[in-house]
């Protein structure tokens, strides 16, 4: 396992300086070097640590939200209003209508499994977006309009509407019923995912202030709190929802809001923590990724992504109609709301293992979204957001 490390740690940042200095995003060579040293290829990752690899990834999920929140102004939401509602559920729900359309002419899929594909493939990765919005923001480019803040956020909530519907989906293909009270799910993950992170937010501020702690200490604090917050969402049945990370996120979000100066503290502890997650969740995503799926997908795979991330990209414009956002930043928050990643590793692979005869194709097809549009998102990203955003 040590071995394994080694080889995680060392070749995920010496072939992401690589792409680095050839002005490409570096989460590609960590998404290459996860799928060199995977079991798909070289096999050179100990069992141990792929068997614990969606625990590891999870963490460093956690490490990026909780940055992002305390990096994260309620009063830049306030401003921008509905279309961070909208950004939350509209452009996942048109990718999804896209997928049930051109699913069955493009691939010969079932109405069921073109909606089980769609919402694997509809969920934005927070992993790829919020470093790149946090990057924004330090630069200053966007911010005047909120723009950065509005699809972090988006991101997270995106997550908890796309997870709910495909479980819903999912038991109706394995046991012939669709319950509508799974719905109740995503209202009440929201609110609640929202209401108790703000809750431990001020729990944790009135904790800093009675007793004097380290910031490293209050970090490790945080983290702990983090855990046990998805512990909680996975071990919580029935038809009242709640979301851990969007948990997690809302403690850094209230700890900007009441302390502004020690959220900016323990954001750059964070930033220093993210160095290593970063490289741990991309290598890791990347050794799930069945490169041998993905070469065998056929064309009409390729151009099926393509054609939803259209749907997906009116669907970010129509969340934007009617604010006071230029073309060009409307543009850039159509790119920026497209890179594919951590859920469809998650996820993608479970409709196979069920047994679903449409198991294979909805995994090659995940596969292949995570190695179209997180490089190419991540890449579109970093050469549009200066020639589309002004600096504030």
């Amino acid at each position: 396992m040590l071995f394994s490390l080694t080889l995680i740690f060392l070749s995920g940042i010496i072939l992401g300086s690589i792409f680095n200095r050839l002005k490409l995003p570096q989460l590609i060579g960590m998404l290459l070097t996860g799928i060199i040293l995977g079991p798909y290829l070289l096999n050179l990752l100990d069992p141990k640590i792929l068997s614990i690899s969606a625990d590891l990834r999870q963490i460093a999920l956690i490490i990026i939200l909780t940055r992002a929140g305390l990096n994260l102004d309620i009063n830049d939401l306030k401003k921008v209003g509905r279309p961070a509602v909208l950004m939350c559920f509209v452009p996942a729900t048109f990718e999804i209508l896209g997928m049930i359309i051109f699913a069955p002419k493009f691939l010969g899929l079932g109405l069921l499994d073109s909606a089980i594909l769609g919402t694997v493939i509809a969920a934005v990765s927070p992993a790829v977006v919020v470093p790149k919005m946090l990057k924004l923001m330090e630069e200053g480019y966007g911010t005047d309009r909120s723009i950065p803040q509005l699809i972090m956020a988006g991101a997270s909530v995106d997550d908890v509407f796309v997870i709910v519907l495909f479980t819903s989906f999912i038991g109706l293909a394995s046991n012939g019923t669709f319950s509508m009270l799974n719905l109740i799910k995503i209202p009440t993950s929201i609110f609640f995912g929202i209401f108790i992170g703000f809750l431990c937010a001020i729990l944790l501020i009135y904790l800093f202030r009675k007793i004097h702690i380290r910031d490293s200490l209050k970090v490790i604090i945080i983290l702990n709190i983090s855990f046990l917050l998805v512990t909680f969402e996975h071990s919580l049945t029935g038809i009242i929802g709640f979301s851990g990370l969007l948990a997690i996120m809302s403690i850094g979000t209230g700890i900007q809001a009441k302390n502004t100066i020690l959220s900016k503290r323990l954001s750059v502890k964070y930033s220093k923590l993210w160095i290593a997650a970063e490289v741990m969740l991309f290598v890791l995503v990347g050794a799930t990724v069945n490169i041998k799926y993905a070469l065998s997908a056929s064309i009409p795979a390729i151009l099926l992504i393509i054609t939803v991330l259209i749907f997906r990209m009116i669907g970010v414009f129509l969340c934007l109609v009617g604010t006071s956002l230029s073309y060009r930043e409307r543009l850039f928050c159509m790119i920026a709301y497209c890179p594919k990643a951590t859920v469809q590793a998650a996820i993608g692979s479970i409709p196979l293992s069920m047994g679903l005869p449409s198991g294979n194709i909805i995994l090659t097809v995940a596969v292949l979204s995570i190695l179209i549009t997180a490089p190419l998102g991540a890449f579109a990203i970093d050469i549009s957001y200066k020639k589309l955003l002004l600096k504030k």
